[in-house]
Order: C-alpha cells, then structure tokens, then sequence
C-alpha cells in the first residue's frame, strides 16, 4: 500500500509540476462548476429537442445520476476514507502548485468533480444518438479536462480522480439502463 501511495504522490507531483500561467488560468476555471452552465445549457437544449416530451425523464434521470455521483464521493467515500487532499498534506506543503481557488476541504479521495463529470459523461455518450458523435467527444474531452485539472490545481491525486471516474463511468452506465427499463420501446 506505501508503495501505491508513493506511486501516486510522484505522479500528483509531475502532474501539478507542469504549471505555467496560461494553464493556471484555464485549469482555474476547468474545476469551477459554474463556468460550465453555457455548456450544461446547450446540453440541455438538444436533450430537449431531441427527446421532446421524453426529455423530464432524461433530466430526472441526470439529476438521479449526479447525486449518486456526488454523494458517492463527497460524502460516503471520502468521510471513510478520510484521505488528506495533497494541499493538505504536510510533506507536501511547500512544494506543490495551488490555484487561486484554495486548497479544498480536508478529504480528498475521490473527487466528486471527476466522478459528476465521468458520470454525466458517460450516460449522455449512451444516450446521444450517431448523428452526435461529435459532442461524444467534446463531452469526453471536457471530463477529462475538469478530472485533470483537479491534479492541476493541487487538490486531488491521480488515484483520486481514477477511482472517481470510475464511480462515475458506473453510475452513468447503471442509470442509462434504468432509463432505458422505466422508458423501454423508445427512442431513448
């Protein structure tokens, strides 16, 4: 297990190492939840489009799948595990790179940013038809760019946001099939 932790603080470290100022300003605003409504905004506006009357149980079904996420992490996951974030780590404190944002509450595996992101991801990559694939990817590309800038930013580890991701990739993956079993013969 020292060895993985090991691992895993030498990782953070290269990752949080690779800073300069143009970066800090994008993962800044990377990890800030609010910066993202235009996005979360024009998802909605195609779920909308394309699903029509259909589209309350796919909104239902994401808020469904972002408390699961977020309450997997934030709350029963991280309060077991109570594991220092790296910017609470006193081995750590004066070499790592913190954004402007601060260090983040005391506990940090897993990132609740990673898994929502990972989560919401994963279930609208299943839930977006062909005709969309280029947003496949621009969704996969924005959870991956939020799960790293979390390492970025010095608040989480990479083994924080791996297992989160995972979380979500389940999560996303369990509430698309539930959909698809609440609303079945449908377009969804």
């Amino acid at each position: 297990m020292d060895k993985l932790k090991n691992i895993d603080s030498e990782l953070f470290m290269f990752f949080n190492g690779k800073h300069n100022a143009f970066f800090d300003v994008i993962m800044y605003w990377a990890s800030d939840k609010l910066f993202w409504f235009p996005l979360y905004f024009i998802l909605l506006l195609i779920i909308i489009k394309l699903y029509k009357k259909k589209s309350i149980g796919v909104l239902i079904a994401i808020g469904i799948l972002i408390t699961l996420c977020d309450q997997t992490a934030s709350h029963l996951i991280k309060n077991t595990v109570k594991r220092l974030r790296p910017s609470h780590e006193p081995a750590l404190e004066n070499l790592i790179h913190l954004s402007e944002a601060g260090p983040g509450g005391q506990y940090g595996f897993v990132s609740s940013h990673a898994a929502n992101a990972f989560g919401l991801a994963t279930f609208l990559i299943l839930l977006l038809p062909k005709q969309f694939n280029w947003l496949k990817w621009a969704i996969l590309i924005w959870a991956i760019l939020v799960s790293y800038s979390r390492i970025y930013n010095g608040v989480h580890y990479p083994s924080d946001v791996i297992v989160a991701a995972i979380i979500g990739i389940l999560y996303g993956y369990l509430v698309k099939m539930l959909l698809l079993k609440f609303q079945p013969n449908s377009r969804i």
